[in-house]
């Protein structure tokens, strides 16, 4: 028998026994929707399931604790296997620090740890489990061998300094797609977060930001808009030679956000021949309370600068790396954290994860981790966040954004192990959910492949090839 087949009848097993364990059917489904189910199964499996945004901790990419274990991480080969997921991108990010030498090099060296960490399970500890694609060719290729696919995204381009010459490194590292800012404006980009207080740093793109955007078509590397300010979005759609991404936004009009997408921004994607690929973060799908927002972002922000959650620990000294999934911040290495087998399945570990932006409250000490916990419950009890979206809710993003700019620009990415997950996708252990969801609404298996990856394929394909000069 084909190991393809092999695989694929190997991927559906798994998943049956998973949903054997559940108490109730997905989503509410009742026994009239067997039928449904199993065509939503059948699609699940035949098409290739892809995740553009997943963050990674480097300590959770060594020879003693990687991703071949069952980790409390949202993402790693046990739960990609269990829910159906065939690819992820693995986030090199790194939070924004100050625009100075020092800064620039403490952020390039946990972007290369990060660099390097995927190479070592791609190449080292799974091999014959997981392979790196350089290009879309490759994921095709890769996934039809029965292995799972791990591609390279860079968020924030703050890594490469001043220096253009770092943007082919990168590249040449595996890198395959970047987003110019993070949290915060960088020396390439002004932030989304510049709505904050009306202050900006480049009025969009900086001069080098510029030289980027040339550099990036030039080597074939995806730009993504996902972060930078909406004119800087604009800036460098305009710019492009080839269509961008948004790696992992939602949509403005339903959650009122500015790391969201909003209708003008949506139509000039459209125009881009960009995509979109729609976010499952539950508060970028699912807004506060109206008056909550505000005030609960700044406590939020207040606590995380308090435990120093946002900046320092990422790189090997510290001072230019970010709180998500840093890098080598003193006192040695933590215990690996494997998940509770007794735990329910499904979506064990879920909630935010432990491997990108709460790796930063793991290096927290016992009594730290406490006093953070405690005042994490006084501003929840003071102001009050939305309730959890649903996927239900998610898919009502990629319904809308389907609506406006059509079928070919709409994607999926989870945002997992850097804040991301909703109910019912709380982990890659349960990526079945967001296709039966599909299925629900009507979505054929053609429509269902363009959303999982035939879309960002195409976008990838056409970077390729404008590099090429064809």
């Amino acid at each position: 028998m084909p190991a393809t087949l092999l695989s694929r009848l190997s991927r559906a097993s798994a998943a049956a026994a998973a949903l054997a364990l559940l108490a109730v059917p997905l989503l509410g489904a009742n026994q009239d929707d067997a039928a449904l189910v199993a065509r939503a199964r059948g699609i699940h499996d035949r098409v290739i399931t892809l995740d553009t945004h997943d963050d990674i901790n480097a300590r959770n990419f060594t020879p003693e604790c990687n991703y071949t274990m069952r980790l409390t991480t949202q993402v790693n080969l046990p739960k990609m296997e269990e829910g159906g997921l065939d690819v992820a991108f693995f986030i090199v990010y790194v939070g924004q620090g100050p625009l100075t030498p020092e800064g620039f090099e403490n952020a390039y060296e946990s972007a290369v740890e990060k660099f390097e960490a995927v190479h070592r399970l791609t190449e080292d500890i799974a091999p014959n489990r997981i392979g790196l694609a350089l290009t879309a060719a490759d994921v095709r290729q890769i996934a039809a061998s029965g292995r799972k696919v791990a591609v390279i995204g860079i968020e924030n381009g703050y890594p490469i300094g001043m220096e253009l010459g770092r943007v082919k490194e990168f590249y040449d590292r595996g890198g395959r797609y970047m987003s110019l800012a993070h949290n915060r404006h960088s020396q390439l980009s002004d932030s989304n977060t510049g709505e904050g207080d009306n202050v900006w740093l480049h009025g969009g793109l900086s001069p080098l930001g510029r030289q980027v955007i040339a550099e990036m078509n030039r080597l074939g590397m995806m730009i993504d808009v996902s972060h930078p300010s909406k004119a800087s979005a604009i800036q460098a759609m305009a710019l492009s030679r080839a269509p961008v991404i948004a790696s992992h936004s939602a949509v403005r009009s339903l959650a009122d956000h500015s790391r969201n997408m909003d209708d003008e921004l949506l139509m000039a994607l459209k125009a881009n021949g960009g995509v979109i690929q729609t976010v499952a973060f539950s508060s970028y799908v699912k807004n506060d309370p109206p008056g909550v927002s505000e005030a609960r972002s700044a406590a939020m922000a207040e606590l995380r600068q308090q435990f120093n959650l946002d900046a320092g620990g990422g790189g090997r000294r510290g001072g230019g790396g970010g709180g998500r999934g840093g890098g080598r911040a003193g006192g040695g290495a933590p215990p690996c954290n494997v998940e509770d087998p007794s735990a329910p399945a499904g979506g064990r570990g879920g909630r935010g994860g432990r491997g990108g932006q709460n790796a930063a409250l793991d290096q927290l000490t016992p009594e730290q981790r406490t006093q953070y916990e405690l005042a994490l419950a006084r501003i929840n009890a003071q102001y009050p966040p939305a309730g959890r979206a649903s996927v239900a809710d998610f898919v009502d993003h990629i319904d809308y954004a389907v609506k406006l700019i059509g079928i070919d620009h709409v994607g999926i990415s989870s945002d997992f192990d850097g804040g991301g997950g909703v109910e019912g996708w709380s982990s890659a252990a349960e990526t079945f959910n967001v296709t039966l969801e599909l299925v629900r609404r009507g979505y054929t298996e053609e429509q269902i492949g363009k959303l999982w990856s035939g879309n960002l394929l195409r976008v990838w394909e056409e970077v390729e090839r404008v590099a090429a000069g064809r």
